[in-house]
């Protein structure tokens, strides 16, 4: 009797489990059609590996520009970021009303340390909205920060480790087709060349310069020799140079300007560069394309080096290997670097705030 009680129980347990799978995937349908119910989306918020991220992703991000870098504005008519750059779920705007709908607000660091521009913290600020602080000066230049600490959650910038890092120019790799082995920049008339216009003499580049040229032959152009290039004759002119004189005027973690990646490689001069650390340009600049101050014992001894590799053809031409390939894609649109934020938008912390400013902008410049 035990036993025949026994499976009897067996076989009732059975059928319940049988009549509750029915039911379920009688319901299964409906809940398909018409969505889970409330409470089993709240347990499947809670486990981390729910796939949120791709409909968190799919977002429009809009991005206010707060004011126009320099007073310059351009047009943000149509889809700007698709349209120009690929870059999709992408609004720009400039328009102050849209306040309340931005999901970040870029300000420009050059209007607010002048007092120009102010922050809107009269404004309720929506919660979720990211402030991000915009600048590609060097730090000498950026002012007094301290008094924008703890306003900003996001910082755009030529540094490698900002939220957004917009550089001033970069390298992009060639396509297979574009691979076309580039002759050595002939008709060189000049050793060393170097375009100035600010020229102070306490400034490092200014010293260098000065007992560079009591070594060997410096051709300069710009404003302070009178000399000055139009943006039609600059290229063509340094094309002319053997080295060109890429010196920053001032020294700050990743700070390499236009006169590496435009007036150098573009102009079709090796780069004798100088600013940031030799390990910062090697992080960023093909090996053996350009050549740092600091890998010499003294300035003579650089003076020294140019005048051998320009005699020696082979060596010289050794200099422009990278371009078989890679090419230099210059960054100058404001706007890019606007798009550039919704590239990283979801990967970004959400609650960062950088409660001292002016001590990561200084960072690791000296």
């Amino acid at each position: 009797m035990g036993c025949a009680n026994t499976t009897k129980l067996k076989l009732s347990s059975m059928k319940r489990s049988l009549l509750l799978l029915l039911s379920f995937l009688c319901v299964l349908p409906l809940c398909l059609l018409n969505g889970w119910p409330r409470g089993f989306q709240a347990l499947t918020a809670i486990n981390p590996s729910a796939s949120t991220n791709p409909i968190r992703s799919s977002k429009n991000v809009t991005v206010l520009l707060w004011y126009w870098p320099f007073g310059r504005s351009f047009r943000l008519r149509g889809d700007v970021c698709w349209d120009l750059f690929g870059i999709p779920r992408c609004r720009l705007a400039d328009k102050r009303s849209m306040f309340s709908s931005a999901d970040v607000v870029v300000f420009h660091n050059r209007e607010l340390v002048e007092g120009r521009q102010k922050l809107p913290v009269d404004l309720p600020r929506p919660q979720g909205q990211r402030w991000a602080w915009m600048s590609l000066e060097a730090p000498v230049y950026n002012g007094n920060l301290r008094q924008f600490a703890n306003h900003f959650n996001m910082t755009i910038t030529f540094r490698r480790d900002a939220d957004v890092t917009v550089p001033y120019g970069e390298l992009l790799p060639k396509a297979d087709e574009g691979k076309l082995v580039e002759d050595v920049p002939q008709d060189k008339s000049s050793l060393v060349c170097w375009v100035i216009s600010n020229y102070k003499s306490q400034h490092n580049r200014s010293k260098v310069y000065k007992e560079l040229s009591e070594t060997v032959p410096v051709k300069v152009y710009g404003r302070w020799t009178k000399r000055p290039l139009t943006s039609r004759a600059l290229l063509a002119t340094i094309s002319h140079c053997y080295f060109y004189l890429a010196f920053e005027n001032s020294v700050g973690k990743d700070y390499i300007t236009e006169k590496l990646w435009r007036n150098a490689y573009q102009g079709g001069a090796v780069p004798v560069v100088m600013g940031p650390s030799r390990d910062d340009y090697k992080a960023v600049a093909p090996p053996n394309s350009f050549i740092h101050v600091d890998e010499f014992k003294s300035v003579k001894d650089l003076g020294k080096y140019l005048q051998q590799v320009a005699e020696d053809n082979k060596r010289y031409s050794e200099y422009f290997t990278w371009k078989h390939e890679w090419k230099v894609k210059l960054s100058t649109d404001w706007k890019e670097r606007l798009c550039k934020i919704c590239s990283q938008y979801h990967s970004l912390p959400q609650h960062k705030v950088y409660s001292d400013l002016e001590a990561w902008v200084n960072a690791s410049s000296t």
